[in-house]
């Protein structure tokens, strides 16, 4: 892929070109398809069967979602963890141009959606869809507290904070503050206070209960203990979100005949942590539980397929599939391995990573009669990227103050010929640590793992490892072979890339916008120069 020079580059990007292209846009338009998008928790690319042939889970209604659709063997979340990942799906722009530069909200935290931000919700509220989210949020709601202190942190919550709330009151800023005309489900991940439901900003149960969870059947370690509803179990989670999302598809399938869509988000809260498959769906995989959670994962998305079928809406509805970042390592990975299969497919490292097993997912689409039955595509696209498609499938012209880092892949799913839909994207790891990925090549500005794979990065410094990681994801898919220091000028370019794109608040066209934060690159005072050849780092 042909490089450009930082100032053409910039040039570029204030070019203020439309957002949404002309060529497919207005005959996509004209259908209005519902748009079904499942996001699961902690699911590795290589747990789905038809990423996988030498994987041991059974995921047989995923797998044929691939037979009826396109699999793309090359997509990506902006990170490798759950919040971040979620607020680039949510609102088309990279995660750290918010306030939150490493980790995760916890269950309490704030809004970390900005007040007035256009979020693909909202902007196909605009269009005429109606708008749902069920399932796991995690971008943070204004609870409101018993005390007078102020808002909670951006943190996970510990001890007796969370009974600080006063959860007879609504929580603002979630979901129907942000685009969704509804929304059920909990506020973030199935290991956080507080443990009950949500509806439209109010617990369907207020917390009485002091309650934690099991991380695994039969293994040792619980979920944070804190503010509990009474009759709420881990383990009835995805069977609700399930029956949720199937009552919505029925609800909206009058409507949706009769020319008003809808887009139902569904960000599943499984198989993240705590592992809870249903006793029903316990031994089934003969692997370990995690096994039988995304067996169990696999069933949900199933019967959501079988609803949408039921009321006639398949044929008019994009479905697409994906994971919110990798595989977590409390799947037991050593126990997985043992047994013949890898999470993570081919690709090095795990959930919370800079490496591709931290943020390569899989992503399948399926629109029958549009979406080419059984194709593949080998296109690098990202997660963020949901905003600008939606908007060129309903013929919607972006702002610039919106999406600022969302390319379309409606060429892609269409099957028109053309070049890569992306210049370059760029990934971050739980600690905060940057990568771009630019054609074959991949530069990761942290001498380790950037998460929590071995080496980390404190232990890759101690090793002597180079202290940036260059590598040619064609042939070194596991990206074991270091070649920054035979290749200076592409870490050159991709650094003054990744400058730019920080630099102008956006990596698509149009005017300069702000982060929400000051973005450093480095995470140090000094940017960190070439070493010499290692192999193997």
């Amino acid at each position: 892929m042909k490089y450009l020079p930082p100032l053409a580059i910039a040039a570029t990007l204030l070019a203020c070109l439309p957002r949404a292209a002309a060529g497919t846009t207005s005959a996509a338009a004209e259908t209005r398809p519902n748009i079904v998008f499942i996001l699961c928790d902690d699911l590795g690319y290589g747990d789905v069967g038809c990423n996988n042939p030498q994987g041991r889970i059974p995921t047989p209604r995923i797998d044929r979602l691939a037979a009826e659709g396109m699999r793309f063997t090359d997509a990506h979340t902006t990170s490798s963890v759950c919040t971040p990942t979620r607020y680039g799906v949510v609102t088309g722009r990279y995660n750290w141009r918010s306030r939150l530069q490493s980790g995760v909200l916890g269950g309490l935290s704030p809004r970390l959606i900005e007040p007035g931000r256009l979020t693909v919700a909202g902007l196909l509220r605009q269009r005429g869809y109606h708008t749902a989210c069920i399932g796991k949020w995690h971008l943070g709601m204004d609870w409101v507290r018993k005390s007078e202190r102020g808002p909670f942190l951006d943190a996970i919550e510990k001890g007796p904070e969370g009974w600080d709330v006063d959860f007879t009151q609504p929580a603002a800023g979630g979901p129907n503050s942000v685009g969704f005309d509804y929304y059920f489900g909990i506020s973030a991940s199935l290991d956080m206070v507080p443990y009950t439901f949500i509806e439209n900003g109010r617990v369907t149960a207020v917390p009485t209960e002091d309650k934690a969870f099991p991380m695994m059947p039969g293994k040792p370690g619980m979920t944070r203990r804190g503010p509990g509803a009474a009759d709420f179990e881990a383990v009835d989670v995805l069977p609700a979100l399930t029956r949720k999302a199937v009552e919505r598809i029925a609800l909206s399938a009058e409507d949706a005949r009769r020319g008003k869509p809808f887009f139902l988000y569904l960000p599943l809260a499984s198989p993240h942590t705590p592992i809870a498959p249903s006793p029903d769906w316990r031994g089934r995989s003969g692997l370990n539980p995690y096994a039988d959670f995304v067996m169990q994962t696999d069933d949900c998305v199933g019967r959501v397929l079988d609803a949408l079928a039921e009321h006639g809406l398949a044929e008019n509805t994009l479905v697409m599939f994906t994971s919110d970042n990798g595989c977590s390592p409390q799947a037991d990975f050593p126990l997985l391995l043992a047994k013949g299969h890898n999470p993570s497919h081919v690709f090095r490292g795990h959930k919370a990573d800079i490496w591709d097993g931290g943020h390569r997912v899989p992503l399948i689409a399926r629109w029958p009669g549009r979406v080419k039955a059984g194709s593949t595509s080998d296109q690098l696209v990202c997660l963020v990227d949901l905003t600008a498609t939606c908007a060129e499938l309903v013929g919607a012209r972006l702002p610039d103050n919106a999406a600022e880092d969302s390319i379309s892949m409606l060429r892609v799913l269409l099957g028109k010929p053309g070049g890569p839909v992306r210049e370059a994207l760029v990934h971050h790891s739980i600690s905060g640590k940057f990568a771009i990925r630019q054609g074959r090549w991949k530069l990761e500005l942290c001498p380790g793992s950037g998460g929590w794979s071995q080496p980390r990065d404190p232990q890759a410094a101690r090793q002597g490892l180079p202290a940036l990681q260059l590598y040619d994801i064609q042939a070194d898919p596991a990206e074991r072979n270091n070649v920054q220091a035979e290749h200076p000028e592409v870490v050159q370019q991709l650094t003054a890339l990744l400058e730019t794109y920080v630099a102008q608040g956006r990596s698509t066209p149009g005017a300069p916008q702000e982060n929400n934060a000051l973005i450093d690159i480095w995470k140090t005072a000094a940017p960190p120069k070439a070493n010499k050849p290692q192999k193997g780092s």
